[in-house]
Order: C-alpha cells, then sequence, then structure tokens
C-alpha cells in the first residue's frame, strides 16, 4: 500500500509538529499586511519554509493562506487544513504550545484541530514528491489561518487562486463527512439598560460554548443574600462582596459551537441565575437571552427548531456575552440542516429580535454543503479508507463547519479523527492519540495518492 511510505517521515513529522505547536497562532486583529495578527502569519512563515525545504512550489496568499504544490495540469486536487487554533482556555495539565507526549498521547492546543492533520499533510505530498510519482493533475496543500473566525482566510484564498477539481479537509472525523450543515452566526444588541448589571462577560469565540462567564452586579444586601443562597443551590458559582454589591463567577463546561448539548455553558448559566434574582432588571438583552434562549441548545425557545434526514437537528450555541456601562450584546452559532432553507431561519430570529426592540448585527452565513454518497470523489476517499483500514467506511454528517464548504461543492471533511479517544477540540488537554495520527498518515497518503493519478 502506498500509504505506508508515509511511516518513513515519522520523526521529521514530529520535528516539524514541535515547531509549528510551539507557535500560539490565535486570530487577533490585523496587523499591517497580517489579517489576523503576527502569530497565524507567523505559522504561514513556517509552512513557506517547509514547503521550501522540501523541495514544492509554493505561495502565500496575502497571508490569508499559504499552499504547496507538486505535479502540472489543468486539475487541481487539493487537501485543505488550517494552522490557526482557538485561544487555549485554562485547566491545562501541561503547557499548551509545547508538544507534550504522555502515555502515547500528544498534548497541545493544535494537535488535533488541525496543526497535526496539517504537517501530516505536508509530508503526504513530499512523500510523493520524493517517490517521483506522475500525477494527472496538479496536487495542493493549501494551508489557511482564519478558520477558527470564520473562513475569510479562504474567501480571500479563492479569489485569486484555483478552485479544486477535487479535495478533501482532515479536519473531522472518519469515514467521508459528505454533508455538512449551514452555520449561521449573528449577535443581539442594544444599549445596557440595566439597572444591576454593570459587567458580564462570557466567552472568547462564537463558535465554542462559553466554559467561564462573570458579571459584576449591582445589590443590596438582602438581593445579596437570595443570590448567594441561589447560587449555593445551583452549584458551580463563586460570588464575592463587594462595595455596592458582587462579583459573579460561572464555571462551565467547553465544547465545540456544533455541539453544544456536550458542554455546560457558563453564560447560560449566570444569565439564568440572575434572571432567577432580578428578573427583567438585568436589561433588555440579557432578558431576552433568558426567554429565548435559557438552557436549550436547539432554537426551540425563539421557534428555529428543525431537523431533516441527513444532517439532523439544528444547534444554537450562545458563543458570546458582553456587558459594559454602555452597551450589551450576545453572539450566536447556527448550524442548521442542510436540506432546509437557512432564510426562513434568519426571518424568524429577526423578526423575534425586532420585535423586541433590538437589535439583529453581525450576520454571517456558510451556505450549507452536500456531495451524493455515489459521487466520484466520496468513492476514491471510501476506497482509500477501507483498503488501507480493512474496514468499511461510513458516509455521514455533522454540524461542524470546515474548508469542504469553500471547495466550490468539490470537496470533503476526510479525517482525521478515528473518534476513538475524546479529543477536547476546543478545551484544553486536547490531544492526538499516536497510533491514531499514524494511521491517519496512512490513509491520508493513500488517499492523496489516487485523487493525484486518478483517471
Amino acid at each position: 500500500m502506498f500509504g505506508d511510505r508515509i511511516l518513513n517521515y515519522w520523526d521529521d513529522i514530529v520535528t516539524d509538529l514541535k515547531a509549528m505547536i510551539a507557535i500560539p497562532s490565535v486570530c487577533g486583529k490585523p496587523e499591517g499586511e497580517y489579517p489576523f495578527g503576527k502569530e497565524p502569519a507567523r505559522a504561514i512563515d513556517l509552512a513557506m519554509e517547509l514547503g521550501a525545504k522540501y523541495g514544492f512550489k509554493t505561495k502565500n496568499v496575502g497571508y490569508y493562506a499559504c499552499h504547496a504544490e507538486i505535479g502540472e495540469g489543468e486539475e487541481n486536487a487539493v487537501v485543505m487544513a488550517h494552522l490557526d487554533v482557538v485561544p487555549e482556555g485554562e485547566g491545562w495539565d501541561s503547557d499548551p504550545y509545547t508538544l507534550t507526549e504522555r502515555d502515547g498521547f500528544f498534548y497541545a492546543r493544535g494537535i488535533s484541530d488541525n496543526k497535526g492533520p496539517a504537517i501530516i499533510a505536508l509530508h503526504c505530498l513530499r512523500a510523493l514528491k520524493d517517490a517521483g510519482v506522475q500525477g494527472k493533475r496538479k496536487l495542493r496543500v493549501v494551508l489557511g489561518s482564519g478558520e477558527e473566525i470564520g473562513m475569510a482566510d479562504m474567501e480571500n484564498y479563492f479569489a485569486s487562486e484555483q478552485l479544486p477539481t477535487m479535495g478533501f479537509t482532515p479536519d473531522a472525523g472518519y469515514g467521508v463527512c459528505n454533508c455538512e450543515k449551514g452555520i449561521l452566526h449573528f449577535t443581539v444588541e442594544n444599549k445596557n439598560d440595566s439597572s444591576v448589571v454593570k459587567s458580564f462577560n462570557g466567552g472568547t469565540v462564537v463558535n465554542a460554548v462559553p466554559y467561564k462567564a462573570e458579571a459584576d452586579i449591582v445589590c443590596s444586601d438582602f438581593e445579596y443574600d437570595v443570590l448567594a443562597e441561589a447560587a449555593y443551590k445551583l452549584g458551580d458559582f463563586l460570588i464575592t462582596r463587594t462595595d455596592d454589591g458582587c462579583h459573579i463567577v460561572s464555571n462551565g463546561v467547553a465544547a465545540h459551537g456544533a455541539s453544544p448539548e456536550i458542554g455546560k455553558n457558563a453564560a447560560a448559566y449566570l444569565i439564568d441565575l440572575l434572571y432567577s434574582v432580578f428578573g427583567n432588571k438585568i436589561g433588555s438583552v440579557l432578558t431576552f437571552a433568558y426567554n429565548k434562549i435559557g438552557l436549550t441548545y436547539d432554537g426551540s425557545k425563539i421557534g428555529v427548531a428543525c431537523s431533516d434526514a441527513p444532517s439532523g437537528k439544528l444547534t444554537f450555541n450562545l458563543g458570546i456575552v458582553k456587558v459594559d456601562a454602555d452597551k450589551a450584546e450576545f453572539s450566536i452559532d447556527i448550524r442548521y440542516p442542510a436540506t432546509l432553507n437557512g432564510k426562513d431561519i434568519i426571518a424568524t430570529i429577526k423578526s423575534a429580535v425586532e420585535t423586541a426592540g433590538l437589535q439583529y448585527t453581525n450576520e454571517t452565513v456558510q451556505p450549507p454543503l452536500y456531495l451524493p454518497a455515489d459521487s466520484k470523489l466520496v468513492t476514491i476517499l471510501k476506497s482509500a479508507y477501507e483498503d488501507v483500514t480493512g474496514e468499511n467506511c461510513r458516509i455521514f454528517s455533522m454540524g461542524g463547519g470546515t474548508y469542504a464548504r469553500q471547495m466550490g461543492g468539490n470537496g470533503v471533511a476526510f479525517g482525521a479523527s478515528f473518534g476513538r479517544h475524546n479529543e477536547r477540540g476546543h478545551n484544553s488537554n486536547e490531544n492526538s492519540c499516536i497510533e491514531d495520527m499514524k494511521e491517519h498518515a496512512r490513509i491520508c497518503l493513500e488517499a492523496m495518492y489516487r485523487l493525484y493519478t486518478a483517471d
């Protein structure tokens, strides 16, 4: 099996992965020529250095993304991965930016999402080049730097670069994900009209369940006692008395925004606590969040709960909540079923927000993806998986958003996780099983070989 050759490169994969992990490539504000800040740009620079070192044709497209390429031809097969990561958060047992090996696992921010698969893909390209394989088309590894904040990196990359003829992104699970839900992000905002809430901060990115939220509250001694008793009964809150009230910390459990049901939303629970004591004194924005979201994660309270056969139920994640002296706002991540109309969902939400006298802003939509199970691409990837593993390759859908939907309808998500372990993506102690990584590397190389040489 051609894919077995990748194991000859394992030591180099680990060396390059250590260097890439060490870059804290969390997206930030634009800085000069760096659209997502200096750290994601440093990751692009390293990828370009590695590409040149291994003899590929390389190109940096405005620090949005870069690619390494072999082969010739009008067609273009691609593997797309990303080098940016979500913030490290709290609760790590080791430095999140140091590749740490422990009991057969690697631990680091980005090891599974998505730096591990990115570095492996580069070395798969290297293995094909070193073997002198003659392909039927170009083969590119495309590495982005803004996937975690909406994929504007690929919108800019493909504004000047060729769309794939076929391709995959190793940023999900095995087997082949031929269906991705639509993704809707939006913000609800208004002035801070609360007589109680001085500040509220929960969440760091919209596509993750907030693991922590905190608020500064103005309250009387009696209200403090009621609040403290309610918090004690509910648990997971820490309340500290202040001169004019109290400071409250809510502790939850982080999870990916596509699967909010497996986390515990610290911001939602804090809003629930505050409303139980103060009612609508918490202000129009937080009251709306209480009434129309609450502790649910399916959109039922705002009237958009729905599902379809290919992709399942809509998910609704309260990702960020911010209140200061002047303004109150929250931001939402929705994953809606692939065969349903996102415009209908948006209309229902906007109507509810505007009826409450609030502002609906910052809307972004990523349309869903759906490729037939018998398409050429799905068939090639399915056969590569089955021939390497000897196991049946499932065809499935998911709520996660990947680069597959940026490929003009010619790509899918394929790997890199086998689902055998909790890799804790977007959480502390993110990890990958080393043996699983090696098996993925074999599948990835076999799949790239077949995409490169297929008639």
